[in-house]
């Protein structure tokens, strides 16, 4: 069966080498400190399962025709992007936050596009590689990282440029049988708890980068790579069990270190093959690209949650009814709805590539996943200014408990006499999960930087968007031109990258 369970999953990592390092000492995968991760990986597992949310958690394999967990699966059709989305934004709201599995499908379905017009390009057997590789993930019901962000160095210098040569992922020797790769990738989710590393680049490639043009996958337990991993997790409760506190989050500085990757496994070599390099860029861009289409999902969940958490406690503090809760409960609900839409028509407006996996716009895109980034602070400052400073002091759960102090410290949690004292504590718990525990510094951070910061999707954005056309409206009306322009704004998406590369290739051809 193609679509596991999350025991089969779990059965798996257990079996995996010790490469886990947290406080200096090396850590199995199912240690006490990974438990909230595991407990989000199980909802993608469990959901698949689960007759109501089977349609959105579930796909058709365009290679067996089998039934496949939609976290393997690769775009066929304007609705399987929708269902992509529409599946992040609802599981982002049973786990309160991030979903962990999208990284790594976002990146299959890059390297789907980038290896196969690669190969139609330059003649190489790449896509041949990434399909056999597929097919392991549908049979497998694989979770996996993507390793994208490097060290980086000196920001003004690229790889070549610095200092030292391993402050980007590079190919330190390219042999027939496969590519020996040494460096770091930073801010990687789910890496600790993966089945496997997807590793792409970071950027585009100059000529004399042609070593940190790479791109392979590999078991994340393999020889070579250390995880470096910081969990972020909640209080564990002992009397108000509530599933916002079983969820967590672990994060990888991964260390590749002299790492011998399968040439079966290997999808981009720049060193072996120069002719690569140029493609580095546009498997960067177009992960990114598809990562911050699953961001027009997972964001508006977390918008919403956050809606919800602020309606909450005002209804339960007295206040739902005034002006100024309302107010500032549209701005959560509308940021959400405007994040989905955009990345709705986003997919409504997307194409098909070469090798049959659909893109969406990238200028809808990137518009709604900035908003997004812009607006996380915004939203969590309207939560904790509707809530009060209570959900950052409240005594500790076993106080509401407690012989000695448990009846006062319930009758001082009253606000809504509607409102048990009971439930009043499980509310202001919740915000504390939600609002000031590591794992919310987490969520936070990563809602401004996860895909790109905004100004990355302001530069994406801009380099598609036509602007000279765009002048054409005001020319018309400011009378330096005649005719009216029809304007009408074309898709666009990373693919436009592939026409500077046949130019560049037809003119070497002639040459």
């Amino acid at each position: 069966m193609a679509v596991k369970t999350f025991d089969d999953y779990l059965n798996r990592i257990r079996k995996m080498k010790r490469n886990l390092y947290m406080n200096g000492v090396k850590v199995s995968r199912d240690d006490e400190r990974l438990e909230g991760q595991l407990r989000v990986i199980k909802e993608t597992y469990d959901r698949a399962h689960d007759p109501k949310f089977e349609d959105l958690c579930t796909a058709t394999s365009h290679l067996t025709g089998e039934k496949i967990n939609r976290f393997t699966h690769i775009h066929q059709s304007i609705e399987d992007l929708l269902k992509k989305q529409l599946m992040t934004k609802v599981l982002s709201h049973a786990v309160g936050g991030c979903i962990m599995r999208c990284m790594g499908i976002d990146a299959m379905n890059a390297l789907s596009v980038v290896t196969y017009e690669m190969d139609q390009m330059l003649g190489t057997d790449t896509f041949n590689n990434f399909t056999k590789y597929l097919r392991y993930w549908h049979d497998n019901d694989i979770t996996a990282n993507c390793a994208q962000t490097d060290c980086k160095g000196d920001r003004l210098k690229r790889p070549h440029e610095q200092v030292d040569p391993d402050l980007y992922l590079r190919i330190v020797e390219s042999r027939s049988n496969g590519i020996v790769v040494r460096g770091a990738k930073i801010d990687n989710t789910v890496a600790p708890v993966g089945d496997e590393i997807v590793a792409i680049p970071t950027r585009f490639m100059t000529d004399k980068d042609s070593e940190y043009a790479v791109a392979f996958a590999i078991p994340a337990d393999t020889d070579g790579v250390k995880l470096l991993t910081r969990p972020a997790y909640h209080f564990k409760r002992k009397h108000l069990q509530a599933p916002i506190a079983e969820m967590g989050d672990a994060e990888s500085f991964t260390i590749f270190d002299d790492v011998f990757v399968p040439r079966e496994r290997v999808f981009m070599d720049g060193k072996g093959d120069p002719r690569q390099t140029a493609f580095a860029g546009f498997l960067a861009l177009l992960f990114a690209h598809y990562h911050r289409h699953s961001y027009t999902g997972c964001k508006p969940a977390i918008s919403e949650v956050l809606a919800s958490a602020a309606a909450l406690v005002s209804e339960y503090s007295g206040i739902e009814k005034e002006g100024h809760v309302k107010d500032k409960i549209s701005h959560l609900i509308g940021t959400a709805e405007l994040v989905f839409a955009a990345g709705q028509m986003s997919a409504y407006r997307a194409e098909k590539s070469a090798s049959g996996t659909w893109i969406p716009d990238e200028v809808l895109t990137n518009a709604g996943r900035r908003l997004a980034g812009e607006e996380i602070y915004n939203e969590f400052k309207t939560v904790a200014d509707l809530a009060g400073g209570l959900c950052a002091t409240m005594p500790y759960e076993e106080e509401f408990f407690s012989g000695e102090t448990g009846k006062l410290a319930n009758k001082y949690i009253m606000r809504n006499p509607k409102i048990t004292a009971e439930n009043q504590h499980k509310c202001f718990r919740g915000l504390e999960n939600m609002l000031v525990s590591d794992f919310a510094g987490v969520m936070q951070v990563a809602g401004l930087h996860g895909g790109g910061s905004p100004q990355l999707e302001t530069i994406a954005m801009m380099s598609r968007y036509d602007l000279e056309e765009l002048k054409g409206i005001a020319k018309y009306l400011f009378g330096i031109e005649k005719d009216v322009p029809r304007y009408e704004r074309a898709t666009v998406t990373p693919r436009k990258q592939l026409e500077r590369y046949k130019k560049l290739y037809g003119a070497k051809r002639k040459g």
